[in-house]
């Protein structure tokens, strides 16, 4: 029976285009289906996506080798995908981790310390006083020991590598629709994937809808994720404010308990002309089961409460920003239960799912997209992929 493509690819974020990027280096055939970002968020009553910012960090020091090694060969490609899309989207401005001195492979910053010297990263560790001294746009506490990623290291932005990992992927051929997919069905011979109402066929489908995998009947079995409310904090900065934090890295700081960190990305301008920067936790703990529930989250501002906790971070930790004009933004982040991201079949073998970003897959998206494509052409992920780890689960 035709078809009207090989693989139809469901999610234009930062998974979604670039496995459609790969496939087109692969197969003929694809079409990569999804909505651009609203024009204006809190008129919006569809799906949303978690890439509408300027600023993700991107390293490889990591405490879990799975995620180090999904980063480092994302990195890898940086370069090539900027060449020849022609548009930029990574600074290396590095990493910092600060925190308490920690018992050898303990804890985050002990394990990742282990990791990443097995692994051959690249990181120069700052004993107290040299930390003050290279990075005096802290506040740290006393006894904190810094691990600086120089190279290889900063922020991505999110927005940009999504628009280049597209104009790749429609230049090698992918037909890319805008538009909101409502509903997938395995029809036996071809998945039929409804588009308001068009429906297009395919031989087989790649969910890779973020938190938003579970609505609009995309999945013949919900996968089993969380996803959680996340509020981001951005301090408006002017000219004194950058001769202070205008140099500063991409940084992660954690307090007494690996929970209790926050990430600080570096002095961006944004759409509006202004130059922030932005800070966030991971201390919120409510979570969104409905469309209409994450809708709405994404038209807010975020949380208050959450809000007040990163000011009283940033108070600590970064005093100059004293006076500085704050506004807060939603977000969400996909949790799964495995503590890795989802890369595999449904009860469909024709119907796969590429989701569970676990807060962290910004900087390994490209890599992630690869993995969608090894199965949408392959049909699995081999041990070298970490076929087993990234193996979804559902309800």
């Amino acid at each position: 029976m035709a078809v009207d493509f090989k693989v139809i690819v469901i999610g234009r974020g930062m998974m979604g285009a670039a496995a459609a990027r790969h496939l087109s280096a692969m197969i003929d055939g694809v079409a990569l289906i999804g909505p651009r970002e609203p024009a204006e968020r809190k008129r919006h009553h569809g799906v949303f996506a978690s890439h509408y910012d300027e600023a993700r960090i991107t390293r490889t020091f990591d405490d879990n080798v799975v995620w180090a090694t999904l980063a480092a060969r994302s990195l890898d490609r940086y370069a090539e995908i900027e060449a020849r899309s022609g548009i930029s989207f990574f600074r290396e401005a590095g990493c910092l981790f600060a925190g308490p001195v920690p018992q050898p492979g303990q804890g985050y910053l002990g394990r990742a310390i282990d990791i990443s010297a097995r692994l051959g990263v690249d990181f120069e560790t700052l004993e107290p006083t040299a930390l003050r001294e290279r990075f005096p746009q802290f506040s740290l506490r006393a006894g904190f020991n810094g691990y600086f990623e120089k190279r290889r290291a900063g922020h991505v932005n999110p927005r940009a590598l999504v628009r280049a990992q597209a104009a790749l992927a429609e230049a090698g051929g992918v037909t890319v629709i805008d538009a909101t997919v409502t509903g997938v069905r395995d029809a036996g011979a071809q998945v039929e994937v409804t588009v308001g109402e068009r429906v297009y066929t395919a031989e087989r489908v790649l969910v890779a809808a973020g938190g938003f995998s579970n609505f609009n009947q995309l999945l013949p079995d919900p996968v089993d994720i969380r996803v959680a409310a996340r509020t981001v904090a951005f301090y408006e900065l002017g000219e004194r404010e950058m001769a202070i934090f205008g140099s500063m890295p991409s940084s992660i700081v954690f307090g007494d308990r690996d929970e209790d960190h926050v990430y600080i990305l570096p002095p961006v301008v944004y759409p509006d002309g202004k130059t922030y920067l932005k800070l966030g936790g991971d201390t919120e703990a409510r979570s969104f089961d409905s469309l209409e529930d994450a809708g709405a989250w994404f038209r807010s501002d975020g949380s208050l409460a959450e809000r007040d906790l990163l000011v009283a971070a940033a108070s600590e930790i970064m005093p100059d920003l004293a006076g500085c004009p704050v506004t807060t933004a939603p977000c969400v982040a996909t949790f799964t239960p495995t503590a890795y991201p989802y890369a595999g079949f449904t009860s469909s073998p024709r119907i796969a799912v590429l989701t569970g970003g676990n807060f962290v897959a910004a900087k390994s998206s490209d890599e992630l997209g690869r993995l969608g494509a090894v199965l949408m052409t392959e049909g699995r992920l081999g041990n070298e992929d970490f076929g087993r780890e990234l193996t979804p689960v559902f309800r």
